[in-house]
């Protein structure tokens, strides 16, 4: 395990292979296990910094608003990736975060790759956050922990997959409710569509054919917002791609930074 260190608080990461760095950021319903399916292979090609977002894992957690947690995972990575652009690699919450680094960090990262991501959330969406955050300071992210998994397994894929639901939901509860309510504030406000016109990196925006915390639409309009947008839809998958669909996942991987590295 590395950890840096920023004025914020400290940042923990898992680094393995050799070669151009790509930094993951996990989703708010998972942690850094989720992208445990895929590193081996990204592994043989890159060298895989897959990241522990503020207060999961070994990270501290740190105040501040979205932005605020961007320019501390893009210092982080600054430390970690030292002279060189990294891939930014986001899924859920962690594309948000993606975006927002690209957003205060233009220059970091030579590439943006996301799975469930977007620029704003439906009016729906918003007060869906809204809800999971009042529940859990309620009761507990036990109170929520149904409304989680349904929206990284959608009951067929949950039928089909009964042990890897048992896995996530047993990671979802070791997330700190103040640190999840905290995140859903900022995604219940959350609105770059103006923002991300600026970015201008290669973004390839995907998502999963059955995602319901990130529906299709939300992926479909971030890119036609950046300059350099490309939609992909991953079929037979829902929330978390790397999980899911591990195998398509670092295809798109490999093909969006070696298309884009020749272009």
């Amino acid at each position: 395990m590395n950890v840096v260190s920023t004025n914020r608080g400290r940042v923990a990461a898992q680094i393995s292979g050799q070669g151009q760095s790509l930094v993951l950021l996990h989703s708010l319903l998972a942690d850094r296990t989720s992208f445990d399916a895929v590193v081996p292979q990204l592994a043989k090609t890159f060298r895989v910094v897959a990241l522990d977002l503020p207060g999961f894992g070994s990270s501290d957690a740190i105040d501040g608003d979205l932005n605020a947690w961007g320019s501390h995972l893009a210092e982080a990575a600054r430390a970690l990736c030292p002279n060189e652009h990294p891939v930014l690699v986001g899924n859920g919450f962690g594309s948000f975060l993606a975006l927002a680094i690209s957003i205060t960090e233009p220059k970091l990262a030579s590439h943006i790759i996301l799975a469930g991501c977007g620029a704003a959330f439906s009016d729906q969406g918003r007060e869906a956050f809204r809800i999971m955050a009042r529940k859990t300071e309620e009761a507990g992210l036990e109170a929520i922990a149904d409304i989680a998994m349904r929206r990284l397994y959608p009951p067929a894929m949950a039928a089909e997959n009964p042990d890897a639901v048992a896995i996530r939901r047993e990671r979802f509860l070791m997330t700190d409710s103040n640190v999840f309510r905290q995140a859903c504030g900022m995604l219940a406000g959350l609105d770059l569509r103006d923002q991300v016109k600026a970015v201008s990196v290669p973004v390839l925006a995907s998502v999963g054919e059955w995602d319901e915390a990130t529906p299709p639409a939300m992926a479909q309009e971030l890119a036609g917002l950046v300059p350099n947008g490309r939609f992909e839809l991953v079929s037979k998958c829902a929330h978390v791609p790397p999980l899911q669909a591990p195998e398509k996942f670092c295809d798109m991987i490999q093909e969006f930074t070696a298309e884009k590295a020749a272009a």
